[in-house]
Formats: structure tokens, C-alpha cells, sequence
């Protein structure tokens, strides 16, 4: 046998090798955090990650030539697998529509992807530290952050078992303080001094303020005290977007002065279940609640701000993949404490933006701002992608969004998942805009397969989203096609419960025909002003929001207008819209500088109890809501 020979036979032996030690039937390829990727991938041979079990399943598909008839499946035995990076997944992971790539928990079993790590070494805090209330003494407990390349890690969530910890701050709970000056010339803010203690790290203290309908989270620059009052700068780049946007509004005047509050100084560190984290010291102190036990308790600090990215290209999409009922927890977003984090509305920040003086532009003559925004990190992305499922899974204990559907994905799924503890929007799917494109601008994409379409959002409970950024939505789509948001149980939100729409414009543009089917919306609107339980912008032909189920709407007593909320907002655009036959207590509703052909039918407390009752979810899925909860 020549040179040539031998070396081909080699590597034909090393083939067959990789192939018979991989699962021959259609495949299922196990995973556990007590597994070890040298194994064999099988029930008795686990792996330890799920990015192991990758490799394997894209190994499988091509030497098997694409033929498996019932797709691969990975199953993860239950437990936590932490993650230092996002998963991503690409389209050599995807399966085809008769065999697709199925990522599952193991039956009955509860696997968690995590982007935390788990603090340990907790200690009682005997004796005192400079800025520590002295109500708090004998109370704290401290641990060391873990470093990073020598610096310590810097996160702005905390977790204790499931519940979150509250990051110190003054006043405490739902009090809020009142600004008594605003200052857009110097760009300073006035407050009341009382509400400053003697800060020993000012200089990380942040202002987080209520505009109407979003906050703005505002890193101090410096603070000068003048008699009962103090006057505050802020940071580079918020301050200038900060005091030079003109929507959402900071009101102070005769009639009404917008609340605040501080937050991050070891001063405020005077309540159960606060904590602050000395970033110099290298230290955090946590002041426990009374069923806590830190010396036990499994303390999470989030790490990576993505944990599963799923991304195609336009020619070439991920297509066909499953996940079935895994937990995707404990993600952080580091924008914020970077750079502030200034709204324009549904979390969507600001990246710059003025008054127009005088009004108009050629796309919208009555135009009085201009704006560009970014779009918030989700804890699960996807992007050219089709056929993608999300079944029974849930997001949880987030900094910024829980699932994103962000461009060019079409025909996917998210039924019977449950959103809960989440900083930003619960599900947030579709283009807003673009960084270089001015919000208003109408979005209509020459290809047309940017656009997500025909999505379905069914059956999923929606609760507790926007802890960190109260202008939030539960489910938020931006310039979106055909999709359809059906049977979900929303509550407990402190803003709207769905949105749909984006641009401020009646003109042509790429929405249409959405259907909004038979959601139960209650309990929102918390904490803010200006909201709807179902709200909708700009023209959307062929759209249709019916037989919802839409009450106790609690807005904030913090708002303005404590009066101007609404069961269903259509506003400015919003045009060629059905809204029929939705049940709410009363007909309040707003149809804000509307555009033409919009129908409302049968709308109110005279709707049948049998719309009203076949609201929200499916009885198939029913046992979402007795899950128990953090």
C-alpha cells in the first residue's frame, strides 16, 4: 500500500470512527451540568454543555447528509448550566421541516441557562464602614466580587434564590421625591438636599426620573449644595439627550413637579433586602431579608447580557430549530451604568434628539422632534431566522428583555412560555429603527423579508416585566407583518400591556394585518402615565384587535394626569384598524391624531361573557398560572 493509500485509508477509518460513535437513530444527544463533553452523548454518558452537544449534532447532520427523519435532539437533564458567552446558535445548526433540531429539558426536569455566577463567602459585617446608616449595623452581610482580568465585576441586578434585591437607594419602596428645579440651559436639576446624605462615592450615585411614560436613568456628574436645596449635573452622553430631547416630558411646574429617586450609595443602604456593591473595595453588602439565610442561599450576579443568540444571514437563515421547556435566567446590560439609559418610549433609548423649531420635514409636515434610538439586549436574540419555536420555556430575572425577534425572521413561534422578573420588555419583536434612521422616518425596506412575519405569540403568561426601566411593555412590536399575538394572560406591569406599531405616522409603511386575538390584559400601567392597555401607532392595513379582555388598569399616582390611561390607545397614525368587540368595564378609550379608515364595533362593558371569559389563555394551558412564582 503506496503513501497516498495509507493516508486515505486513515482517514476513512477515522470517519467511520466519528460516524459509529455518534448516535445512529435519528438522535438524541443528552446533556447534564454533571456530564463531561468527552462523553458519549448518550443517556448513561452525558455531556456537560449544551455547546458540545452542538458540535455533535452539526457532525451528525453532515455525515448523515441532512436524512435524519426525526431531527436531532438534545436533552438537558435539570440544573443550572452557567454560561460565560452566548450560545449561538447558526444555520449549520438548523433541521429541516420534517426533521428539525430540537433542544428540550429532560421530562419533568428543569434545566436553566444562566448568565450569572453564584456568590459565595458571605460573612456578617461586625463593626461599621464609612457611609454605612447606622440602622443598618449588625443587619449587613459582605462578600468579595469575584474580578475579571483584575477588575472587579461591575453589575447593576442581584439575585437572592429567586427573589430580586433592591439596589440602595432613597426613598425606599414606592416613595418617590420631587424635583424643584429643571434647568435645560446649564442642564442642571434642582432637588430637595434632605434626600442626599453625606455621600462618601458620589461620584456612582444615579438620578432615575419619571417622564410621564418611560424614566431616565442619569449618572451624577457632581452635586452642589445651596441652603435646603442641591443642584445636580449629569454625566456624558446623557445629559445633553437628557435636557435637550422634548418627548417624553420632565414637567416641573406650578402644577406639578416629576418624582425621582437615588440610587447606588452605600448611604441608602438602610432596608432589608437592599445591597450595594463597592466596586473599589471589591466588596457587596447585602442586608438580608427575614427568610434569608446567606449562608445557604444561592446568590446571583449576572455576567453576560445575552445568553442565546440565534443568527442567519438574509441568504442563508437559521431555519427550523425548537427549544422546549428551558429556563433562560440572570442576564445583566452594562449600557445604563456606561453611557445612562435615556427612552424615547418601550425601553427604545435614545442615542440623540431635539425640538424642531419651526415644525415639519418633508415625511412628516407637523413634526416638532427628531429623534434616533438603540434597541435594548434581550436575554434570548434572533435574527434571520424561520421556523424557530419557543415552547414552554420561561425567561426570567433579566436586566433588559426577555425573547427579541429582531429582523428578517419569519414563521416562528412563542406558546406556553412564561416572562416574569424581567428589567425591560417582556417579548419585543420587529425593526423600530435603525441608529442612523430617524424614528419618524416610515420604515418600508426595498426586501421585503426584513420585515418578521407571520409570528405567533399564543398562549404565554406575561407578568412583572420592566423592574428596571418602567416604560416597558409586555409584548412590544415594532414595524411588524401579519403576526399574531393571541390568548396570553398580561399583568402586572408598570406601563402598557401590548403595543404594536411604531413611527408616529399615517403614512404607507410595513405594517399590516396583525391580528391582536382574545388577550387578557389586567393590572398595568403601575407605575407610569399616558398608557393603554392595548396600544397601537401608525398605519397597520388589515390589522384587527379583537375579543381581549382588558381591565383594572392602575395607573400611577405618580402621574400627571392621573386620568389619562386608557383599555385601548390607538395613537398618532394609527389608521385602517378594526377594534371590535374587545370586553373592558367601561368604554375609555383614546384615539389620538388617528389617521382614516379605522372601525370600532361593539366595544365596552356590553360585550358577552362569553368573549370575556374565552380571554387570555387556552385551557390547555391553564397551569401556567398556578406555576409557582418567585
Amino acid at each position: 500500500m503506496n503513501a497516498f493509500s495509507i493516508k486515505t485509508w486513515g482517514i476513512s477509518c477515522f470517519l467511520s470512527a466519528l460516524f459509529f460513535a455518534l448516535p445512529t437513530v435519528a438522535t438524541e444527544l443528552w446533556v447534564a451540568p454533571q456530564g463531561d463533553d468527552h462523553n458519549s452523548g448518550n443517556a448513561n454518558s452525558p455531556l456537560g454543555t449544551l455547546a458540545a452537544a452542538q458540535i455533535k449534532a452539526r457532525a451528525l447532520r453532515r455525515l448523515t447528509n441532512d436524512d435524519l427523519k426525526s431531527g436531532t435532539h438534545i436533552i438537558l437533564r435539570g440544573g443550572i448550566y452557567p454560561l460565560t458567552a452566548p450560545l449561538i446558535f447558526l444555520p449549520e445548526d438548523s433541521g429541516t421541516e420534517t426533521a428539525p433540531t430540537l433542544i428540550e429539558a429532560a421530562s419533568n426536569e428543569t434545566p436553566i441557562l444562566s448568565g450569572a455566577i453564584n456568590l459565595t463567602g458571605w460573612k456578617k459585617l461586625f463593626g461599621t464602614i464609612p457611609g454605612l446608616p447606622t440602622s443598618a449595623r449588625d443587619h449587613v452581610w459582605v462578600a468579595e466580587v469575584p474580578t475579571i482580568k483584575g477588575d472587579a465585576l461591575e453589575f447593576r441586578q442581584l439575585w437572592v434564590n429567586d427573589a430580586k434585591a433592591i439596589r440602595a437607594r432613597e426613598p425606599n419602596t414606592d416613595q418617590l421625591a420631587r424635583l424643584v428645579g429643571w434647568d435645560k440651559t446649564n442642564e442642571r436639576a434642582t432637588i430637595p438636599s434632605q434626600v442626599l446624605a453625606s455621600l462618601t462615592q458620589p461620584m456612582a450615585l444615579e438620578m432615575v426620573i419619571d417622564q410621564v411614560w418611560e424614566i431616565a436613568e442619569l449618572r451624577v456628574k457632581s452635586i452642589q449644595i445651596i441652603g435646603t436645596n442641591a443642584m445636580i449635573a449629569f454625566k456624558s452622553p446623557e445629559s445633553k439627550i437628557e435636557f435637550e430631547h422634548p418627548w417624553p416630558p420632565v414637567i416641573v411646574d406650578t402644577n406639578y413637579h416629576a418624582p425621582f429617586f437615588l440610587v447606588n450609595a452605600i448611604e441608602f443602604l438602610d432596608s432589608p433586602g437592599e445591597w450595594f456593591e463597592d466596586v473599589h473595595a471589591k466588596k457587596i453588602y447585602y442586608w438580608p431579608r427575614a427568610d434569608e439565610d446567606l449562608t445557604t442561599a444561592k446568590v446571583f450576579a449576572p455576567t453576560i447580557e445575552t445568553l442565546v443568540k440565534i443568527e442567519g444571514a438574509p441568504n442563508r437563515p437559521v431555519a427550523n430549530l425548537e427549544f422546549h421547556g428551558l429556563t433562560f435566567a440572570h442576564t445583566t446590560w452594562r449600557r445604563p451604568s456606561e453611557q445612562g439609559h435615556v427612552p424615547l418610549q418601550a425601553g427604545m433609548f435614545l442615542l440623540d434628539a431635539h425640538k424642531l423649531k419651526p415644525k415639519g420635514t418633508d415625511y412628516h409636515r407637523g413634526l416638532d422632534n427628531v429623534a434616533w434610538i438603540g434597541h435594548p439586549t434581550a436575554a434570548v436574540s434572533v435574527e434571520s431566522a424561520n421556523h424557530i419555536s419557543f415552547v414552554n420555556c420561561v425567561f426570567e430575572h433579566t436586566a433588559a428583555a426577555g425573547l427579541d425577534l429582531v429582523r428578517h425572521t419569519h414563521d416562528d413561534l412563542v406558546e406556553g412560555c412564561i416572562f416574569r422578573d424581567l428589567g425591560g420588555n417582556g417579548l419585543q419583536l420587529g425593526t423600530f429603527s435603525d441608529t442612523n434612521i430617524e424614528t419618524h422616518v416610515p420604515y418600508q425596506p426595498s426586501n421585503e423579508n426584513e420585515i418578521c412575519t407571520r409570528e405567533t405569540i399564543a398562549n404565554n403568561v406575561v407578568r412583572d416585566c420592566g423592574t428596571e426601566d418602567w416604560g416597558s411593555v409586555g409584548i412590544v412590536a415594532g414595524y411588524v407583518r401579519e403576526i399574531k399575538i393571541t390568548h396570553n394572560e398580561i399583568f402586572n406591569l408598570p406601563y402598557t400591556g401590548i403595543s404594536v406599531g411604531w413611527g408616529w405616522t399615517k403614512a404607507t409603511n410595513a405594517m399590516r394585518d396583525n391580528l391582536i386575538f382574545a388577550n387578557r390584559v389586567q393590572h398595568v400601567g403601575q407605575r407610569l402615565g399616558d398608557l393603554g392597555g392595548i396600544y397601537t401607532l401608525s398605519a397597520q392595513p388589515g390589522t384587527v384587535i379583537a375579543e381581549n379582555a382588558i381591565n383594572d388598569l392602575q395607573p400611577s399616582p405618580f402621574a400627571p394626569d392621573p386620568n389619562h390611561w386608557f383599555y385601548l390607545y390607538l395613537d398618532e397614525g394609527s389608521s385602517f384598524i378594526t377594534v371590535r368587540d374587545n370586553w373592558c368595564p367601561a368604554e375609555k378609550f383614546l384615539k389620538n391624531a388617528n389617521g382614516p379608515g379605522n372601525i370600532w364595533t361593539n366595544n365596552g362593558p356590553l360585550v358577552s361573557e362569553k368573549i370575556k371569559n374565552a380571554a387570555g389563555l387556552e385551557p390547555a394551558f391553564q397551569s401556567l398560572l398556578s406555576k409557582p412564582l418567585p
